[in-house]
């Protein structure tokens, strides 16, 4: 975060609301100003320094190979072990927070949702459907009881608690509705329709709240979309969630992404969004063949993820990027970006030379955040700039 425009985020106060967002009161919305900007002065303040602390050493004759041994450099700077407890810290107190102000009126959110999902078509749950060891194992960024647990009839805590936050953890740059990779979808999606790609049925597969799907359905109100996850009080939330926002295209319907209940070849586009690297090194092949059984001939899958680990990517990086494996529970980040995805996209049926990656930017919103814009040209973050690889493979 070299531009120091970047360096003033939002309130959290401009964040976008909708029929099941939270009410927050006055010291909700100083701990989540608090909580942001203090991620901003160590991402701009602070960072550069466990950098410098690095090059020190390297240059005192250090000479790491791997990661691992750029690890054991660090974790003996005391510049590094408070940027990475702070940068913990900030989680857990914007989960805790978030978790806060969502449970203090879940009784009225639950009967918000309630009316909203009532009768509904578009939200299809399953309780046959089970979840998964790598979800329910662990804690994953920190929100205790995950994104599944369930805490009340109907609940819909999990979705509620990560809606609120997360414009947190991106300092607003995702936009009011923290929607900006979403919006960089569609955006993409506009440029292939000029091409002649005009899919008619798209699937997502780990929705979450619906945060990156529902800017596609509302920029193309007559395509069909199928949204899945496997925890219901995400899927409730996120049918409300869109409800609210007059969006009316979308169902989700709790699947487990490694078996989903549709035919062969039943969508033109199948997305994931910051997913894959949720699942075990089991599930991801499992997960990988059913988008190759479920597209259909002449469609596209598109894996938006942070870039893999490479020879190319210096070990400094790879270290900073790993950081979530270690501390921001996320056990198979790590093992995800070590993997070669071309080579895994193959093993699932794809032709290798269909198989494509490009750079893919959150759509800032510029009222918002001004200079947030500027990040697709500013220097990396390790994995907080909006900004990801699009690995495109086409069938």
């Amino acid at each position: 975060m070299a531009d120091a425009d970047r360096q003033v985020p939002p309130s959290w106060n401009v964040v976008g609301r909708h029929g099941v967002f939270p009410e927050a009161r006055h010291d909700d919305v100083a701990r989540f100003n608090f909580l942001t900007n203090l991620n901003i002065h160590l991402a701009s303040q602070v960072l550069p320094g466990v950098r410098k602390a690095y090059d020190y050493r390297v240059e005192r004759g250090a000479t790491p190979t791997n990661r691992r041994e750029v690890g054991e450099l660090l974790k003996r700077e005391p510049m590094y072990q408070f940027w990475s407890s702070m940068r913990r810290n900030t989680m857990e107190m914007r989960q805790q927070n978030s978790r806060a102000m969502v449970f203090r009126q879940l009784p009225e959110l639950v009967e918000k949702a309630r009316q909203l999902n009532q009768d509904s078509e578009t939200l299809q749950l399953d309780s046959a459907v089970e979840i998964p060891r790598y979800i329910s194992a662990v804690d994953i960024h920190c929100m205790p009881g995950g994104y599944h647990t369930e805490y009340c009839e109907d609940d819909i805590a999990a979705g509620a608690n990560y809606d609120s936050g997360i414009f947190v953890t991106t300092a607003g740059m995702l936009g009011r509705y923290s929607d900006g990779g979403g919006q960089a979808l569609a955006k993409w999606l506009r440029d292939e329709a000029e091409s002649g790609f005009r899919p008619r049925r798209i699937l997502d597969i780990g929705c979450t709240v619906g945060h990156n799907i529902v800017p596609l359905a509302q920029a193309f109100p007559d395509t069909e979309i199928l949204a899945i996850d496997v925890a219901p009080p995400v899927l409730r939330y996120a049918n409300a969630r869109a409800k609210s926002l007059g969006v009316d295209n979308i169902t989700f319907r709790q699947e487990n992404a490694e078996s989903i209940n549709a035919e062969d070849g039943s969508f033109d586009l199948i997305i994931t969004c910051m997913f894959l690297h949720e699942t075990s090194s089991r599930a991801l092949p499992r997960i990988l063949a059913e988008t190759h059984r479920l597209l259909a001939d002449g469609g596209k899958v598109v894996h938006i993820e942070q870039p893999q680990f490479s020879p190319d990517m210096p070990l400094y990086e790879q270290f900073m990027r790993d950081w979530d494996t270690r501390n921001n529970n996320e056990p198979f980040w790590g093992t995800l970006h070590d993997l070669d995805l071309f080579e895994a996209m193959e093993q699932a049926g794809f032709e290798r030379e269909k198989i494509t990656t490009q750079g893919l930017f959150a759509v800032v919103d510029e009222t918002l955040f001004p200079s947030a814009a500027k990040a697709a040209t500013d220097n990396e973050d390790y994995g907080r700039k909006p900004a990801w690889h699009a690995y495109i493979a086409s069938k």
